[in-house]
Protein backbone atom coordinates (compact mmCIF):
# COMPACT_ATOMS: atom_id res chain seq x y z
CA UNK A 1 0.00 0.00 0.00
CA UNK A 2 1.44 3.32 -1.18
CA UNK A 3 1.07 6.46 0.75
CA UNK A 4 -1.03 8.01 -1.52
CA UNK A 5 -3.87 5.34 -0.49
CA UNK A 6 -3.61 5.60 2.74
CA UNK A 7 -6.04 7.62 4.53
CA UNK A 8 -4.72 11.22 5.85
CA UNK A 9 -3.72 10.72 9.43
CA UNK A 10 -1.90 7.82 8.35
CA UNK A 11 -0.55 9.47 5.72
CA UNK A 12 0.41 12.48 7.66
CA UNK A 13 2.03 10.23 10.64
CA UNK A 14 4.56 8.41 7.79
CA UNK A 15 5.51 12.30 6.89
CA UNK A 16 6.01 13.16 10.19
CA UNK A 17 8.13 10.17 10.71
CA UNK A 18 9.95 10.57 7.79
CA UNK A 19 10.77 14.26 8.37
CA UNK A 20 12.44 13.66 12.06
CA UNK A 21 14.50 11.18 11.00
CA UNK A 22 15.65 13.47 7.93
CA UNK A 23 15.75 16.56 11.12
CA UNK A 24 18.00 13.81 13.30
CA UNK A 25 19.95 13.02 10.61
CA UNK A 26 20.81 16.55 9.57
CA UNK A 27 21.82 17.32 13.78
CA UNK A 28 23.76 14.07 13.90
CA UNK A 29 25.58 14.93 10.64
CA UNK A 30 26.35 18.58 12.00
CA UNK A 31 27.50 17.02 15.34
CA UNK A 32 29.72 14.10 13.89
CA UNK A 33 31.21 17.67 11.50
CA UNK A 34 32.36 19.72 14.12
CA UNK A 35 35.39 18.05 15.58
CA UNK A 36 34.61 19.12 19.31
CA UNK A 37 31.59 17.98 19.47
CA UNK A 38 32.35 14.80 17.62
CA UNK A 39 35.04 14.38 20.98
CA UNK A 40 31.99 15.16 22.74
CA UNK A 41 29.96 11.85 20.98
CA UNK A 42 32.71 9.65 21.07
CA UNK A 43 33.04 9.99 24.36
CA UNK A 44 29.73 9.78 25.50
CA UNK A 45 29.25 6.02 23.18
CA UNK A 46 32.51 5.17 25.32
CA UNK A 47 30.55 5.68 28.11
CA UNK A 48 27.30 3.98 27.17
CA UNK A 49 29.71 1.07 25.77
CA UNK A 50 31.19 0.99 29.19
CA UNK A 51 27.92 1.00 31.21
CA UNK A 52 25.89 -1.90 28.84
CA UNK A 53 29.28 -4.38 28.22
CA UNK A 54 30.75 -3.46 31.70
CA UNK A 55 31.07 -7.19 32.92
CA UNK A 56 32.71 -8.35 29.65
CA UNK A 57 35.06 -5.29 29.73
CA UNK A 58 35.67 -4.86 33.07
CA UNK A 59 39.39 -7.59 33.70
CA UNK A 60 38.49 -8.20 37.65
CA UNK A 61 35.74 -8.40 39.66
CA UNK A 62 35.19 -4.55 41.09
CA UNK A 63 34.77 -5.44 44.53
CA UNK A 64 37.06 -8.27 44.68
CA UNK A 65 40.02 -7.71 47.24
CA UNK A 66 43.19 -8.79 47.21
CA UNK A 67 45.17 -7.63 50.15
CA UNK A 68 48.40 -9.27 48.82
CA UNK A 69 48.26 -6.36 45.66
CA UNK A 70 47.29 -3.49 47.63
CA UNK A 71 48.23 0.05 45.52
CA UNK A 72 50.30 -1.76 42.65
CA UNK A 73 50.66 1.09 40.08
CA UNK A 74 49.42 0.63 36.46
CA UNK A 75 50.70 -2.59 34.47
CA UNK A 76 49.42 -5.35 32.83
CA UNK A 77 47.81 -7.14 35.28
CA UNK A 78 46.09 -3.99 36.63
CA UNK A 79 45.56 -1.55 33.39
CA UNK A 80 44.97 1.67 35.92
CA UNK A 81 46.78 -0.22 39.36
CA UNK A 82 45.07 -1.06 42.63
CA UNK A 83 43.27 0.40 45.26
CA UNK A 84 44.24 0.17 49.31
CA UNK A 85 42.57 -3.09 49.66
CA UNK A 86 43.79 -4.63 46.06
CA UNK A 87 40.41 -3.96 44.18
CA UNK A 88 41.40 -3.30 40.51
CA UNK A 89 40.58 0.60 39.47
CA UNK A 90 40.08 0.39 36.08
CA UNK A 91 37.19 -2.68 36.34
CA UNK A 92 35.69 -0.39 39.50
CA UNK A 93 35.80 2.55 36.89
CA UNK A 94 34.26 0.39 34.28
CA UNK A 95 31.53 -0.35 36.45
CA UNK A 96 31.43 3.51 38.30
CA UNK A 97 30.06 4.52 34.54
CA UNK A 98 26.72 2.72 35.09
CA UNK A 99 26.16 4.62 38.15
CA UNK A 100 27.12 7.84 36.46
CA UNK A 101 25.09 7.03 33.42
CA UNK A 102 22.46 6.21 35.70
CA UNK A 103 22.44 9.24 37.61
CA UNK A 104 22.58 11.30 34.01
CA UNK A 105 19.57 9.56 32.73
CA UNK A 106 17.28 9.59 35.89
CA UNK A 107 18.24 13.42 36.44
CA UNK A 108 17.09 14.15 32.91
CA UNK A 109 13.84 12.08 33.16
CA UNK A 110 12.66 13.65 36.15
CA UNK A 111 14.33 17.50 35.26
CA UNK A 112 13.07 17.92 31.55
CA UNK A 113 9.42 16.95 32.17
CA UNK A 114 9.23 19.54 35.59
CA UNK A 115 11.00 21.85 34.34
CA UNK A 116 9.23 22.05 31.08
CA UNK A 117 5.76 22.12 32.62
CA UNK A 118 6.69 25.04 34.84
CA UNK A 119 7.83 27.18 32.38
CA UNK A 120 5.58 26.73 29.84
CA UNK A 121 2.45 26.98 32.13
CA UNK A 122 3.85 29.69 33.95
CA UNK A 123 4.80 31.42 30.90
CA UNK A 124 1.27 30.47 28.99
CA UNK A 125 -1.37 32.03 31.99
CA UNK A 126 0.90 34.56 33.67
CA UNK A 127 -0.69 36.73 36.31
CA UNK A 128 -0.66 35.32 39.35
CA UNK A 129 -0.14 31.58 38.53
CA UNK A 130 3.17 32.79 37.21
CA UNK A 131 4.27 34.82 39.58
CA UNK A 132 4.01 31.85 42.31
CA UNK A 133 5.74 29.40 40.39
CA UNK A 134 8.98 31.82 39.21
CA UNK A 135 9.10 32.83 43.03
CA UNK A 136 9.62 29.50 43.84
CA UNK A 137 11.98 28.91 40.92
CA UNK A 138 13.70 32.07 42.28
CA UNK A 139 13.84 30.56 45.84
CA UNK A 140 15.76 27.47 44.11
CA UNK A 141 17.92 29.41 42.13
CA UNK A 142 19.55 31.91 44.74
CA UNK A 143 21.24 28.90 45.88
CA UNK A 144 24.57 26.97 44.74
CA UNK A 145 23.35 24.16 43.37
CA UNK A 146 25.88 21.67 45.49
CA UNK A 147 24.55 23.96 48.63
CA UNK A 148 20.99 23.23 48.00
CA UNK A 149 21.65 19.63 46.99
CA UNK A 150 23.84 18.96 50.67
CA UNK A 151 20.56 20.46 52.36
CA UNK A 152 18.16 17.99 50.64
CA UNK A 153 20.57 14.94 51.21
CA UNK A 154 21.06 15.80 54.89
CA UNK A 155 17.04 15.86 54.93
CA UNK A 156 16.60 13.15 53.03
CA UNK A 157 19.45 11.14 54.27
CA UNK A 158 22.63 9.70 52.55
CA UNK A 159 22.38 7.48 49.61
CA UNK A 160 23.08 7.20 45.46
CA UNK A 161 18.84 7.39 45.43
CA UNK A 162 18.66 10.61 47.94
CA UNK A 163 21.31 12.09 46.16
CA UNK A 164 20.06 11.89 42.42
CA UNK A 165 16.38 12.90 44.13
CA UNK A 166 18.80 15.86 45.31
CA UNK A 167 20.28 16.70 42.20
CA UNK A 168 16.99 16.70 40.52
CA UNK A 169 15.38 19.06 42.98
CA UNK A 170 17.65 21.53 42.16
CA UNK A 171 18.43 20.97 38.43
CA UNK A 172 15.08 22.06 37.08
CA UNK A 173 14.80 26.08 37.68
CA UNK A 174 17.16 26.67 35.20
CA UNK A 175 15.29 24.52 32.36
CA UNK A 176 12.00 26.32 33.99
CA UNK A 177 13.15 29.98 33.36
CA UNK A 178 14.29 28.93 29.81
CA UNK A 179 10.97 27.45 29.04
CA UNK A 180 8.99 30.45 30.29
CA UNK A 181 10.81 32.94 28.22
CA UNK A 182 10.29 30.71 24.97
CA UNK A 183 6.74 30.46 25.82
CA UNK A 184 6.01 33.98 26.81
CA UNK A 185 7.44 34.92 22.88
CA UNK A 186 5.23 32.27 21.62
CA UNK A 187 1.90 32.47 23.24
CA UNK A 188 0.90 35.26 20.94
CA UNK A 189 2.07 34.06 17.80
CA UNK A 190 -0.51 33.42 14.87
CA UNK A 191 -0.63 30.07 14.92
CA UNK A 192 -1.17 30.07 18.69
CA UNK A 193 -4.22 32.45 18.13
CA UNK A 194 -5.50 30.56 15.36
CA UNK A 195 -5.69 27.53 17.53
CA UNK A 196 -7.61 29.33 20.25
CA UNK A 197 -10.02 30.66 17.79
CA UNK A 198 -10.72 27.33 16.54
CA UNK A 199 -11.39 26.42 20.42
CA UNK A 200 -8.82 24.25 21.26
CA UNK A 201 -8.17 24.04 25.04
CA UNK A 202 -5.19 25.54 26.95
CA UNK A 203 -3.79 22.14 27.45
CA UNK A 204 -3.77 21.30 23.69
CA UNK A 205 -1.99 24.35 22.89
CA UNK A 206 0.43 24.02 24.98
CA UNK A 207 0.81 20.51 24.24
CA UNK A 208 0.90 20.69 20.56
CA UNK A 209 1.63 23.89 19.72
CA UNK A 210 4.13 25.48 22.69
CA UNK A 211 5.78 22.37 24.01
CA UNK A 212 7.49 21.23 20.94
CA UNK A 213 8.44 24.77 19.98
CA UNK A 214 10.12 24.64 23.41
CA UNK A 215 11.93 21.43 23.17
CA UNK A 216 15.11 22.31 21.36
CA UNK A 217 15.85 24.91 23.74
CA UNK A 218 15.25 22.87 26.43
CA UNK A 219 17.31 20.01 24.97
CA UNK A 220 20.56 22.24 24.38
CA UNK A 221 20.07 23.31 28.66
CA UNK A 222 19.99 19.99 29.56
CA UNK A 223 22.86 18.57 27.82
CA UNK A 224 24.76 21.49 29.48
CA UNK A 225 23.38 21.15 32.45
CA UNK A 226 24.37 17.31 32.44
CA UNK A 227 28.13 18.28 33.55
CA UNK A 228 27.05 19.99 36.50
CA UNK A 229 24.91 17.41 37.53
CA UNK A 230 28.30 14.90 37.18
CA UNK A 231 29.66 17.21 39.12
CA UNK A 232 27.57 17.58 41.76
CA UNK A 233 27.01 13.49 42.10
CA UNK A 234 30.94 13.64 41.90
CA UNK A 235 31.04 15.93 44.64
CA UNK A 236 27.91 14.50 47.03
CA UNK A 237 30.16 11.13 46.76
CA UNK A 238 33.56 12.80 47.83
CA UNK A 239 31.69 14.16 50.82
CA UNK A 240 30.50 10.98 52.02
CA UNK A 241 26.65 11.80 51.20
CA UNK A 242 26.16 10.25 47.27
CA UNK A 243 26.72 6.47 46.62
CA UNK A 244 28.25 4.55 49.59
CA UNK A 245 31.32 1.87 50.02
CA UNK A 246 31.53 0.08 48.01
CA UNK A 247 29.93 1.43 45.02
CA UNK A 248 32.88 2.22 42.77
CA UNK A 249 31.12 5.94 42.08
CA UNK A 250 34.30 8.16 40.54
CA UNK A 251 33.77 10.84 43.51
CA UNK A 252 33.64 8.34 45.89
CA UNK A 253 36.99 6.73 44.40
CA UNK A 254 38.54 9.99 44.53
CA UNK A 255 37.86 10.83 48.78
CA UNK A 256 39.12 7.15 49.19
CA UNK A 257 42.42 7.84 47.08
CA UNK A 258 43.26 11.32 48.06
CA UNK A 259 45.07 9.83 51.35
CA UNK A 260 47.26 8.01 49.16
CA UNK A 261 47.11 10.50 46.45
CA UNK A 262 50.71 11.87 46.89
CA UNK A 263 52.68 7.81 46.35
CA UNK A 264 49.85 6.17 44.43
CA UNK A 265 48.02 8.90 42.31
CA UNK A 266 46.17 6.79 39.80
CA UNK A 267 43.97 6.37 42.85
CA UNK A 268 42.68 10.06 41.99
CA UNK A 269 43.83 10.52 38.30
CA UNK A 270 41.93 7.99 36.74
CA UNK A 271 38.60 8.87 38.38
CA UNK A 272 39.05 12.20 38.14
CA UNK A 273 40.14 12.36 34.66
CA UNK A 274 36.76 9.88 33.65
CA UNK A 275 34.95 12.97 35.29
CA UNK A 276 36.58 15.27 33.69
CA UNK A 277 36.28 13.54 30.55
CA UNK A 278 32.38 12.82 30.78
CA UNK A 279 31.84 16.47 32.47
CA UNK A 280 33.39 18.17 28.87
CA UNK A 281 31.61 15.81 26.37
CA UNK A 282 28.49 16.91 27.30
CA UNK A 283 29.32 20.38 27.43
CA UNK A 284 30.78 19.91 23.80
CA UNK A 285 27.89 18.10 22.64
CA UNK A 286 25.30 20.80 24.38
CA UNK A 287 27.55 23.62 21.89
CA UNK A 288 27.34 21.80 19.09
CA UNK A 289 23.54 20.87 19.49
CA UNK A 290 23.40 24.93 20.05
CA UNK A 291 24.02 25.46 17.05
CA UNK A 292 22.57 22.61 15.24
CA UNK A 293 19.39 23.31 16.39
CA UNK A 294 19.45 27.05 16.00
CA UNK A 295 20.37 27.92 12.33
CA UNK A 296 20.60 32.08 13.37
CA UNK A 297 23.85 31.88 16.01
CA UNK A 298 25.41 29.40 14.00
CA UNK A 299 25.36 32.18 10.91
CA UNK A 300 26.05 34.97 13.20
CA UNK A 301 29.21 32.59 14.46
CA UNK A 302 30.32 32.27 11.25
Amino acid sequence: MTTETMNPAASQRIAALRSGAEYTGTVVRHLAGNPSSLFGLVVITVLVILAVFAPLLATHDPYAQDLAATLQAPSGAHFFGTDEVGRDVYSRIVYGSRITLSIIALVAVIVGPIGLAVGTLAGYFGGWFDTVLMRITDIFLSFPSLILSLAFVAALGAGLENAIIAIALTSWPPIARLARAETLMLRNADYVSAAKLQGASAARIIWKSIVPMCMPSVLVRLTLSMATVILTAAGLGFLGLGAQPPLPEWGAMIAIGRRYMLESWWLVGFPGAAILCVSLAFNLIGDGLRDALDPKQRKGRH
